[in-house]
Protein backbone atom coordinates (compact mmCIF):
# COMPACT_ATOMS: atom_id res chain seq x y z
CA UNK A 1 0.00 0.00 0.00
CA UNK A 2 1.06 3.74 -0.20
CA UNK A 3 1.31 6.02 2.66
CA UNK A 4 -2.04 8.23 2.01
CA UNK A 5 -3.89 4.27 2.12
CA UNK A 6 -1.14 3.82 5.11
CA UNK A 7 -2.74 6.74 6.94
CA UNK A 8 -6.58 6.30 6.06
CA UNK A 9 -5.87 2.73 7.82
CA UNK A 10 -5.47 4.65 10.97
CA UNK A 11 -3.74 2.08 12.98
CA UNK A 12 -0.05 -0.10 12.92
CA UNK A 13 -0.47 -2.75 10.20
CA UNK A 14 1.64 -5.40 10.61
CA UNK A 15 3.72 -7.17 8.05
CA UNK A 16 3.29 -4.48 5.84
CA UNK A 17 5.77 -2.74 3.53
CA UNK A 18 4.12 1.00 2.39
CA UNK A 19 5.14 2.89 -0.70
CA UNK A 20 6.66 6.05 -0.50
CA UNK A 21 9.26 8.40 0.90
CA UNK A 22 10.65 7.46 3.97
CA UNK A 23 10.52 10.22 6.25
CA UNK A 24 7.33 11.23 4.99
CA UNK A 25 5.76 7.70 6.11
CA UNK A 26 7.61 8.08 8.99
CA UNK A 27 6.24 11.11 10.01
CA UNK A 28 2.71 9.07 9.51
CA UNK A 29 3.61 6.30 11.99
CA UNK A 30 2.62 6.10 15.89
CA UNK A 31 4.83 7.48 18.19
CA UNK A 32 6.97 3.76 20.37
CA UNK A 33 5.25 1.34 17.93
CA UNK A 34 8.08 -0.49 17.07
CA UNK A 35 10.73 -2.76 18.76
CA UNK A 36 13.50 -2.56 16.20
CA UNK A 37 14.92 -0.98 13.51
CA UNK A 38 17.05 -2.81 10.90
CA UNK A 39 18.83 -1.46 7.71
CA UNK A 40 21.35 -0.21 4.99
CA UNK A 41 20.35 3.11 3.32
CA UNK A 42 21.40 4.27 0.17
CA UNK A 43 25.01 4.81 0.06
CA UNK A 44 26.09 8.23 -0.88
CA UNK A 45 27.09 8.92 -4.15
CA UNK A 46 26.90 5.14 -5.36
CA UNK A 47 24.09 4.31 -7.75
CA UNK A 48 21.10 6.77 -9.38
CA UNK A 49 17.87 4.63 -8.64
CA UNK A 50 16.00 6.32 -10.60
CA UNK A 51 13.46 7.27 -8.46
CA UNK A 52 12.45 11.37 -7.63
CA UNK A 53 13.79 12.51 -4.17
CA UNK A 54 15.86 9.19 -3.07
CA UNK A 55 18.39 9.64 -0.94
CA UNK A 56 22.18 9.52 -1.54
CA UNK A 57 22.35 12.02 -4.99
CA UNK A 58 23.02 14.94 -2.23
CA UNK A 59 25.32 17.66 -3.75
CA UNK A 60 27.92 17.02 -0.77
CA UNK A 61 28.23 14.60 2.21
CA UNK A 62 26.91 17.54 4.94
CA UNK A 63 23.62 17.44 3.34
CA UNK A 64 23.30 13.29 3.06
CA UNK A 65 24.62 13.10 6.02
CA UNK A 66 21.42 15.50 8.00
CA UNK A 67 19.04 14.16 5.67
CA UNK A 68 20.11 10.51 6.71
CA UNK A 69 19.70 11.71 10.52
CA UNK A 70 16.54 13.62 10.51
CA UNK A 71 15.30 10.51 9.38
CA UNK A 72 16.71 8.76 12.22
CA UNK A 73 14.85 11.44 14.74
CA UNK A 74 11.56 10.31 13.50
CA UNK A 75 12.83 6.98 14.02
CA UNK A 76 13.62 7.80 17.41
CA UNK A 77 10.10 8.59 17.96
CA UNK A 78 8.32 5.52 16.51
CA UNK A 79 10.95 3.37 18.42
CA UNK A 80 9.46 2.11 21.34
CA UNK A 81 11.36 3.10 24.90
CA UNK A 82 13.84 0.17 25.00
CA UNK A 83 14.46 0.32 21.39
CA UNK A 84 17.19 -0.55 19.30
CA UNK A 85 18.58 -0.05 15.77
CA UNK A 86 20.98 -1.62 13.22
CA UNK A 87 22.50 0.50 10.44
CA UNK A 88 24.74 -0.58 7.64
CA UNK A 89 26.03 1.86 6.09
CA UNK A 90 29.36 2.07 3.85
CA UNK A 91 32.22 4.42 2.85
CA UNK A 92 32.87 6.35 -0.61
CA UNK A 93 36.24 8.10 -1.86
CA UNK A 94 36.66 11.50 -2.69
CA UNK A 95 35.51 11.75 -6.26
CA UNK A 96 36.99 14.24 -7.86
CA UNK A 97 36.89 13.60 -11.85
CA UNK A 98 38.48 9.93 -11.26
CA UNK A 99 37.45 8.04 -8.30
CA UNK A 100 33.88 6.56 -7.17
CA UNK A 101 32.67 4.65 -4.67
CA UNK A 102 34.74 1.76 -2.71
CA UNK A 103 35.86 -0.53 -5.29
CA UNK A 104 33.12 0.11 -8.19
CA UNK A 105 33.54 -1.64 -11.02
CA UNK A 106 33.37 0.58 -14.31
CA UNK A 107 30.13 0.16 -15.06
CA UNK A 108 29.01 1.80 -11.07
CA UNK A 109 31.60 4.83 -11.72
CA UNK A 110 28.28 7.02 -12.70
CA UNK A 111 29.31 8.87 -9.33
CA UNK A 112 32.89 9.79 -11.23
CA UNK A 113 32.30 10.07 -14.28
CA UNK A 114 28.26 12.37 -14.08
CA UNK A 115 27.87 13.43 -10.21
CA UNK A 116 31.01 13.66 -8.86
CA UNK A 117 31.88 15.76 -11.24
CA UNK A 118 29.18 18.36 -11.01
CA UNK A 119 28.65 18.12 -7.31
CA UNK A 120 32.45 18.16 -6.69
CA UNK A 121 32.45 14.86 -5.14
CA UNK A 122 33.08 16.89 -1.94
CA UNK A 123 36.67 18.05 -2.83
CA UNK A 124 36.26 21.31 -1.69
CA UNK A 125 36.77 20.33 2.09
CA UNK A 126 38.37 16.78 1.57
CA UNK A 127 41.50 16.05 -1.13
CA UNK A 128 40.40 13.69 -4.12
CA UNK A 129 41.27 10.41 -3.43
CA UNK A 130 41.01 10.21 0.28
CA UNK A 131 38.38 8.43 2.38
CA UNK A 132 35.58 9.95 2.81
CA UNK A 133 34.73 8.50 6.77
CA UNK A 134 30.78 8.80 5.85
CA UNK A 135 30.35 5.70 8.20
CA UNK A 136 32.31 7.61 11.31
CA UNK A 137 30.42 10.57 10.27
CA UNK A 138 27.04 9.81 10.26
CA UNK A 139 27.95 7.64 13.47
CA UNK A 140 29.10 11.01 15.07
CA UNK A 141 26.52 13.11 14.48
CA UNK A 142 24.09 10.29 15.37
CA UNK A 143 25.59 10.73 18.90
CA UNK A 144 24.89 14.56 18.90
CA UNK A 145 21.23 13.70 18.64
CA UNK A 146 21.33 11.80 21.70
CA UNK A 147 21.44 8.22 20.34
CA UNK A 148 23.65 5.92 22.37
CA UNK A 149 26.41 4.07 20.30
CA UNK A 150 27.10 0.38 21.82
CA UNK A 151 28.58 -1.14 19.41
CA UNK A 152 30.72 -0.59 15.83
CA UNK A 153 30.19 -3.85 13.93
CA UNK A 154 32.96 -4.57 11.04
CA UNK A 155 31.09 -6.81 8.51
CA UNK A 156 34.21 -8.74 7.00
CA UNK A 157 33.38 -10.32 3.66
CA UNK A 158 36.01 -13.40 3.04
CA UNK A 159 34.71 -13.18 -0.92
CA UNK A 160 34.77 -9.01 -1.83
CA UNK A 161 35.11 -8.83 -4.94
CA UNK A 162 38.49 -8.27 -6.59
CA UNK A 163 39.56 -4.50 -7.95
CA UNK A 164 42.06 -3.51 -10.16
CA UNK A 165 43.14 -0.42 -7.68
CA UNK A 166 47.21 -1.12 -7.45
CA UNK A 167 47.62 2.25 -4.45
CA UNK A 168 45.79 1.09 -1.92
CA UNK A 169 44.64 -2.35 -0.05
CA UNK A 170 41.42 -3.70 -1.39
CA UNK A 171 38.63 -3.23 0.89
CA UNK A 172 36.70 -5.70 2.56
CA UNK A 173 34.72 -4.82 5.06
CA UNK A 174 31.48 -2.51 5.83
CA UNK A 175 30.31 -1.11 9.47
CA UNK A 176 26.70 -1.88 11.22
CA UNK A 177 26.26 0.89 13.97
CA UNK A 178 24.11 -0.80 16.59
CA UNK A 179 22.11 2.14 18.44
CA UNK A 180 19.96 2.17 21.61
CA UNK A 181 17.42 5.02 22.08
CA UNK A 182 18.05 4.56 26.14
CA UNK A 183 20.72 3.11 28.59
CA UNK A 184 18.12 0.72 29.45
CA UNK A 185 17.01 -1.50 26.12
CA UNK A 186 16.30 -5.00 24.47
CA UNK A 187 19.23 -7.17 23.83
CA UNK A 188 19.99 -10.92 24.34
CA UNK A 189 23.39 -12.38 24.27
CA UNK A 190 24.39 -13.64 21.51
CA UNK A 191 27.04 -16.76 22.27
CA UNK A 192 29.86 -17.82 19.66
CA UNK A 193 32.11 -20.84 20.13
CA UNK A 194 35.32 -19.42 22.26
CA UNK A 195 38.91 -20.28 20.54
CA UNK A 196 40.37 -20.21 23.85
CA UNK A 197 37.80 -22.48 26.12
CA UNK A 198 40.20 -25.05 26.20
CA UNK A 199 43.83 -22.68 26.96
CA UNK A 200 41.92 -20.70 29.57
CA UNK A 201 40.37 -23.54 31.09
CA UNK A 202 42.36 -22.15 34.48
CA UNK A 203 40.48 -18.80 34.07
CA UNK A 204 37.26 -20.62 34.79
CA UNK A 205 38.72 -23.29 37.48
CA UNK A 206 42.04 -21.58 38.80
CA UNK A 207 42.35 -19.63 41.75
CA UNK A 208 40.58 -16.45 42.31
CA UNK A 209 39.37 -13.86 44.58
CA UNK A 210 36.33 -11.94 45.09
CA UNK A 211 34.75 -14.21 42.24
CA UNK A 212 37.84 -12.97 39.79
CA UNK A 213 40.80 -15.11 38.68
CA UNK A 214 44.17 -14.27 40.09
CA UNK A 215 46.43 -15.75 37.01
CA UNK A 216 47.79 -12.66 35.64
CA UNK A 217 46.68 -11.57 32.77
CA UNK A 218 43.30 -14.01 33.22
CA UNK A 219 42.27 -11.25 35.77
CA UNK A 220 38.28 -11.75 34.12
CA UNK A 221 34.94 -12.38 35.66
CA UNK A 222 34.62 -16.15 36.11
CA UNK A 223 31.18 -16.15 35.31
CA UNK A 224 31.14 -13.81 32.09
CA UNK A 225 34.11 -13.51 30.17
CA UNK A 226 34.55 -17.61 29.66
CA UNK A 227 31.95 -19.88 30.37
CA UNK A 228 32.12 -23.55 31.10
CA UNK A 229 30.09 -24.23 28.02
CA UNK A 230 32.75 -23.23 25.94
CA UNK A 231 30.84 -20.44 24.52
CA UNK A 232 31.71 -16.31 24.51
CA UNK A 233 30.35 -13.38 23.92
CA UNK A 234 29.80 -12.87 20.03
CA UNK A 235 32.37 -10.53 19.43
CA UNK A 236 32.60 -7.47 17.02
CA UNK A 237 34.22 -8.43 13.56
CA UNK A 238 31.49 -11.06 11.60
CA UNK A 239 32.60 -12.56 8.86
CA UNK A 240 30.00 -13.01 6.52
CA UNK A 241 29.96 -14.12 2.62
CA UNK A 242 28.09 -11.63 0.47
CA UNK A 243 25.27 -13.11 -1.01
CA UNK A 244 23.52 -12.52 -4.72
CA UNK A 245 20.35 -12.64 -5.55
CA UNK A 246 19.16 -12.86 -8.55
CA UNK A 247 15.92 -11.97 -8.13
CA UNK A 248 16.51 -8.86 -5.65
CA UNK A 249 18.36 -5.59 -6.57
CA UNK A 250 21.97 -5.07 -6.55
CA UNK A 251 22.00 -3.71 -3.21
CA UNK A 252 21.22 -6.29 -0.82
CA UNK A 253 22.73 -7.80 2.40
CA UNK A 254 22.70 -11.64 3.32
CA UNK A 255 20.34 -12.85 5.83
CA UNK A 256 23.04 -14.47 7.78
CA UNK A 257 24.05 -10.33 8.94
CA UNK A 258 20.76 -9.49 10.02
CA UNK A 259 20.28 -12.82 12.19
CA UNK A 260 22.23 -11.55 14.84
CA UNK A 261 20.45 -8.27 14.94
CA UNK A 262 17.44 -9.42 15.36
CA UNK A 263 18.07 -11.92 17.48
CA UNK A 264 19.57 -10.14 19.70
CA UNK A 265 17.90 -6.44 19.80
CA UNK A 266 14.06 -7.59 19.04
CA UNK A 267 12.10 -9.82 21.10
CA UNK A 268 9.51 -12.12 20.01
CA UNK A 269 6.30 -11.52 18.13
CA UNK A 270 8.11 -7.78 18.30
CA UNK A 271 8.22 -5.04 15.50
CA UNK A 272 11.29 -4.86 13.09
CA UNK A 273 11.05 -1.66 10.89
CA UNK A 274 12.88 -1.16 8.16
CA UNK A 275 12.78 2.25 6.16
CA UNK A 276 14.73 1.00 3.07
CA UNK A 277 13.08 -2.27 2.92
CA UNK A 278 14.80 -2.52 -0.79
CA UNK A 279 14.37 -6.13 -1.47
CA UNK A 280 13.08 -7.25 1.72
CA UNK A 281 15.84 -9.28 3.57
CA UNK A 282 14.97 -8.26 6.76
CA UNK A 283 11.66 -8.81 6.79
CA UNK A 284 12.49 -12.11 5.59
CA UNK A 285 14.97 -12.92 8.40
CA UNK A 286 12.00 -11.26 10.98
CA UNK A 287 9.04 -13.51 9.99
CA UNK A 288 11.65 -16.49 9.86
CA UNK A 289 12.28 -15.85 13.50
CA UNK A 290 9.24 -15.27 14.83
CA UNK A 291 8.86 -11.08 14.75
CA UNK A 292 7.08 -9.12 12.38
CA UNK A 293 8.37 -6.24 10.09
CA UNK A 294 7.32 -2.80 8.79
CA UNK A 295 8.82 -2.18 5.52
CA UNK A 296 9.51 1.33 3.72
CA UNK A 297 10.69 1.31 -0.09
CA UNK A 298 10.17 4.66 -2.13
CA UNK A 299 10.51 2.46 -5.35
CA UNK A 300 7.58 0.03 -6.50
CA UNK A 301 9.55 -2.54 -8.52
CA UNK A 302 11.69 -3.38 -5.56
CA UNK A 303 8.41 -3.94 -3.52
CA UNK A 304 7.37 -6.32 -6.20
CA UNK A 305 10.73 -8.58 -5.79
CA UNK A 306 10.36 -8.37 -1.60
CA UNK A 307 6.40 -9.31 -1.45
CA UNK A 308 7.58 -12.49 -3.99
CA UNK A 309 10.13 -13.32 -1.76
CA UNK A 310 8.51 -12.80 1.50
CA UNK A 311 5.52 -15.45 -0.23
CA UNK A 312 7.96 -18.04 -1.11
CA UNK A 313 11.25 -18.59 0.50
CA UNK A 314 11.66 -20.09 3.81
CA UNK A 315 14.78 -19.68 6.05
CA UNK A 316 14.66 -21.46 9.14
Amino acid sequence: MNYRQYIKSNRMKENTIIQGDSLEVLKTLESKSVDCCITSPPYWGLRDYGMGGQLGLEPNFRDYIKKLCDLFDEVKRVLKKGGTIWVNIGDTYCAGDVEGFIDATDNERFWANSVGRKKGGGSDEISRKSLMQIPSRFAIEMSYRGWILRNEIIWHKPNAQPTSVEDRFNVDFEKVFFFTKSPVYTFEQQLEKSIWADKDARAINGPSSGGKATSGNYAINKGGAFRDDGMRNKRCVWTINTKPNPAAHFATYPEELVVPMIKAGCPVGGIVLDPFFGSGTTGLVAKSLGRKYLGIELNPEYIKIAENRLKQEVLF
